[in-house]
């Protein structure tokens, strides 16, 4: 089987050593490349097209969401996770609406990083349910509504109920318990959602959801 190919962008190179060595102990993986700034970043993963791109939000010489920008602009074949010391991070929410897949704390224990990473290569996104509440209950009273977000999406009574337990951090199981469906109907509901609204995972349906003031409206 073809290794998970990666890139790692930090400016702490004690970090990216570490990073380099977990990746290149365990089997699936191997490091593609590395950069110490945003700009070096862009570059280099344009030029070799790693499956996951790890880029450091805050950089030298270029952020990791300036490189992100460009990245995901051009490049449809690397997937991004931003690296961040806060687990709030306000970047978080421009990183995801860029089409990051995701944010992965820089503390995050090596099981954790290599669970990131192999969920992200298979086309989801890596934020944990409970990690994407926090994120949207610390953002939310600081952005206006953008109901533009739904327009024209014609959605039912049902799948409104679904976008905002998604977006209040809710499992697919814990869906289906509480407004007692089956998981295959909570799924197929993500699904039909997913293609209505243009997004590819519940981590951009929750934030299109807190974009349009969802979590603030009646349960």
């Amino acid at each position: 089987m073809t290794p998970v190919s990666v890139f790692l962008a930090d400016d702490d190179s004690r970090f990216r050593a570490a990073y380099r060595k977990l990746f290149e102990r365990t089997e699936g993986f191997r490091v593609a490349g590395e950069a110490a700034d945003g700009v070096e970043a862009a570059r280099l993963i344009l030029a070799l097209a790693p499956d996951v791109a790890l880029l450091d939000v805050q950089m030298p010489g270029g952020s990791g969401l300036d490189a992100a920008r460009q990245v995901l602009a051009t490049a449809a074949s690397t997937r991004v996770i931003m690296l961040t010391t806060f687990d709030l991070d306000e970047y978080v929410h421009e990183a995801l609406t860029l089409g990051a897949s995701g944010f992965l704390l820089k503390n995050a224990a090596p099981p954790e990083v290599l669970h990131a990473v192999r969920t992200v290569h298979a086309g989801h996104a890596m934020l944990a349910p409970e990690v994407t509440a926090r994120l949207m209950r610390q953002f939310t009273p600081r952005r206006p509504r953008h109901r533009h977000a739904f327009a024209g999406a014609h959605l039912s009574a049902r799948e409104v109920q679904v976008i905002r337990l998604v977006a209040r951090g809710r499992s697919n199981q814990e869906i289906a318990d509480e407004l007692f469906l089956s998981l295959e109907t909570v799924r197929t509901y993500l699904k039909r959602m997913f293609a209505k609204l243009g997004v590819n995972d519940r981590t951009h349906l929750a934030v299109l959801a807190y974009e349009a003031g969802l979590l603030h409206e009646p349960r």
